[in-house]
């Protein structure tokens, strides 16, 4: 266990140059265990090469990202592609980087509510199946934090608001961060503690209401774009059982979640 007070990622200073581009400029961040921090912004604003650096696979061209000693990660890409015509079943594709038995991974599958794809090939699963099977992967590794990009993707609007309502869920279970990312502010800002909205650099940080309503991100998307989005709001009261089952948590609701930390100010 690492310290609560102690950031598990973080990035200080962070440039990144690529053919002569700048796709990072100057970029401070973190995220402290149990907390969900979720990075928004524009195509092409550099939240793939941020998440990247922070795990070690892109080398920034100045700035310094430390991570807490002997942290697990698992890592959900945002795209991963399985031609149809390998034999290969779900439950193998799990196994495959990751040393569990068989039963974690049917365990795993359940609690993810993909248990019914389990002997299915993975070539052949809907794209909401397939999410869900490369959340399982993550969560195989007993992560501290879990990096999803873009988790949403090829998940029909009616299946999104369950995935993040899943992501919220895995966090108050298993006591892990979550950073993620995404495009905007449909569906998965008020399921995080904190916002990031980056644009090459950050624009503002802070909780989902505040940084929805500060000048920058609407100058990015726009007012008009807040109109008619159904967002999700969980309050962190209750976990949920493997089954789905409600469980109070001590039986008080908790409605400010467990983790409080800078969600007070918004900074440009």
């Amino acid at each position: 266990m690492h310290a609560a007070d102690q950031p598990l990622l973080q990035a200080r200073s962070v440039n990144v140059t690529l053919d002569g581009r700048a796709i990072l400029n100057n970029v401070d961040m973190a995220i402290y265990a149990r907390q969900i921090v979720t990075l928004i912004g524009p195509n092409g604003a550099g939240k793939t090469t941020l998440l990247r650096v922070l795990l070690g696979l892109v080398s920034c061209s100045s700035g310094r990202v430390t991570r807490a000693r002997r942290l697990r990660i698992g890592y959900m890409p945002q795209r991963l592609r399985i031609d149809p015509a390998i034999p290969l079943t779900v439950k193998r594709f799990l196994a495959l980087n990751n040393r569990t038995s068989r039963s974690a991974v049917r365990a795993t599958l359940a609690e993810v509510g993909a248990a019914h794809v389990e002997n299915s090939q993975v070539g052949v699963v809907s794209g909401g199946e397939f999410q869900r099977i490369l959340l399982a992967r993550a969560l195989l590794r007993r992560p501290e934090i879990l990096v999803l990009d873009e988790p949403a993707q090829g998940v029909d609007v009616a299946g999104q608001g369950d995935l993040y309502r899943l992501i919220a869920t895995i966090r108050d279970r298993h006591g892990c961060a979550v950073l993620m990312i995404s495009q905007d502010l449909h569906l998965v800002m008020e399921a995080s503690d904190s916002v990031i909205c980056l644009n090459h650099h950050v624009c503002c940080t802070g909780q989902p209401e505040a940084v929805s309503q500060h000048p920058e991100y609407l100058k990015l998307f726009g007012a008009e774009r807040l109109g008619g989005i159904g967002l999700y709001k969980h309050h962190h009261d209750h976990v949920h059982d493997l089954q789905g089952e409600v469980v109070p948590l001590n039986g008080e609701p908790n409605h400010g979640g467990p983790d409080q930390r800078e969600r007070d100010d918004v900074h440009g």
